[in-house]
């Protein structure tokens, strides 16, 4: 079999059809056989070995959850026979160091670790770090083969495995439906997003030459109406076209290691995108200013905010659109072309800071429309943690990494029922607002949401206004409030910008101003 088939695995359930392959001599017949206990044959295939490849790929019938079952594959003499499978829902979880927390570093983990022992079928499975230059077929090494929950495992260490935030989150799926659940763990803590994209997704966004030789720079933030706005991307839709080139600066290092492009996708995730996945979990954590690429620290260059921070309205969705395609071509068609994909925005790193980097990463997180799913990210669904900063974390420099991953699981398994599994009447996320008039002659604005509205925090600075190319955004008190409308304080006649929760340090813990009454706090907009 693939390195990543073992005892104690999980497979798709119906109605995809699990997706297995292996190797063999070229030519020869595979004879897979999938049993129940007691030597029951439910499922027989006869498949023929490939060359030059020497490898052999067949698509089980769709399969109800459940298990324990046996997979055996024969060639000739040889049999391998694989244990303790089931059939359930397979979740991929990647991203940074903030999916690579192990359980045993988040708040109470000493509750959580033991709690392990109650979920015996919710497996995990953990890919070592690689990277390779080429697309690779199958995973170069493997940290956790397919196991059953236990606090040694999920505690293995710090940034290691397992994915505190991808174990939550299957946890509460397993709570939700009662079936098995399998967890795959891809995650590299220090690299940005363009080590984990296809060549296709970074050309798509003219960035395949940018993180090479030469560079480019992020755009300028010069005023676009005064001091209000800087420029919106040039890359706002991922396109096989070239946009075009921002200035040219000189020749740097090119990027090397884990961060440079594409290695992370060849090694660690094209190989994965042969299975049946029901969904992708994605948590992208620290920004660089200046380790940029060039860092290879654990604990360095992690999100885009710095680094092509303009580009990441094109960067995420392309990289998402392109897991998809391939997912769905890799695994025959059993992964759906629009495999739901879930993702936490960034959290919190410095309650100062010089500009607006971090606020306008999340922005572009959501391809610059404030909520997921939107038209440029169908099926999607979004976690927002701007208000668990967690300034005691002994995690990282400069506390990136908050130690409430229950919160952030929480809120992400909402989104994963609502939008992937299509409990329509689940509210899992926060309220947005849906327009915004100004009453001229009392210099009032009136911002009306979608849903209604708990002022939690009353003395939060949350709203701010621009009134004038010279005066730039000022703070905008809140004056009223309805159960749905937000009434604040203007700057007279003409009002050039709104935006709320526009900081990299936006509120204390849970104490933005505003939540919706499920809890779920109201994202930043500009």
């Amino acid at each position: 079999f693939a390195s990543y088939y073992s005892d104690h695995m999980v497979l798709q359930k119906e109605p995809a059809g699990a997706v297995v392959w292996g190797y063999g001599e070229p030519g020869a017949t595979v004879t897979l056989a999938l049993s129940r206990d007691g030597g029951i044959v439910v499922v027989k295939k006869l498949v023929i070995v490939k060359g030059p490849s020497g490898t052999w790929t067949t698509v089980l019938e769709p399969m109800a959850q459940g298990g324990p079952y046996e997979l055996a594959a024969t060639q000739g003499l040889e049999n391998v026979t694989l244990q303790d499978v089931y059939f359930g829902d397979v979740w991929l979880c990647s991203g940074q160091s903030n999916m690579a927390m192990t359980v045993l570093q988040i708040a109470n983990a000493s509750r959580e670790l033991a709690a392990a022992a109650r979920y015996p079928h919710v497996r995990l499975f953990a890919a070592a770090p690689a990277r390779s230059d080429l697309e690779q077929q199958d995973l170069e090494g493997i940290d956790l083969p397919w196991a059953v929950p236990t606090a040694a495992n999920l505690g293995h260490g710090n940034f290691t495995y397992f994915s505190a935030v991808c174990w939550l989150l299957g946890r509460a799926l397993y709570d939700a439906w009662q079936y098995p659940v399998g967890l795959v763990q891809a995650a590299w803590a220090g690299t940005p997003i363009e080590a984990w994209s296809s060549q296709r997704a970074l050309r798509a966004c003219g960035l395949l030459e940018d993180t090479g030789r030469g560079g480019r720079r992020e755009p300028q933030s010069s005023p676009l109406r005064g001091a209000c706005f800087t420029p919106p991307s040039p890359l706002r839709v991922a396109s096989s076209s070239r946009p075009a080139a921002p200035p040219r600066v000189p020749p740097r290092q090119l990027p090397s290691g884990p961060q440079a492009p594409s290695v992370l996708w060849n090694a660690m995730i094209h190989p994965l995108l042969r299975m049946a996945l029901r969904g992708i979990a994605w948590y992208q954590g620290k920004p660089s200013k200046r380790e940029g690429l060039g860092g290879a620290s654990p604990s360095r260059g992690e999100a885009n905010a710095f680094l092509h921070r303009e580009r990441y309205s094109c960067s995420f969705p392309a990289l998402i659109a392109d897991w998809r395609r391939t997912a769905h071509a890799a695994s025959a068609g059993q992964s759906q072309p629009l495999l739901p994909f879930g993702f936490v925005q960034l959290s919190t790193y410095r309650r100062q800071s010089p500009d607006d980097s971090f606020a306008r990463l999340r922005w572009h997180q959501t391809a610059d429309l404030g909520v997921v799913p939107n038209a440029r990210m169908p099926n999607t669904f979004m976690a927002v943690a701007m208000d668990l900063g967690d300034e005691h974390s002994p995690y990282g420099r400069r506390v990136i990494h908050p130690r409430d991953k229950q919160t952030v699981a929480l809120r992400l398994q909402l989104g994963a029922r609502a939008v992937a599994y299509g409990e329509r009447s689940l509210v899992f996320q926060g309220p947005y607002p849906v327009r915004a008039t100004l009453e001229v002659t009392k210099g009032l604005l009136n911002v009306t949401y979608s849903q209604e509205l708990i002022w939690r925090r009353r003395d939060a600075v949350g709203f701010e206004v621009c009134c004038s190319s010279q005066r730039g955004w000022v703070p905008a008190p809140v004056v009223a409030m309805t159960s749905r409308t937000v009434t604040l304080a203007g700057c007279g006649p003409l009002v050039l910008g709104l935006r709320y929760a526009w900081a990299e340090w936006p509120c204390e813990y849970q104490a933005c101003a505003l939540y919706n009454r499920q809890g779920l706090p109201a994202p930043p907009f500009l």
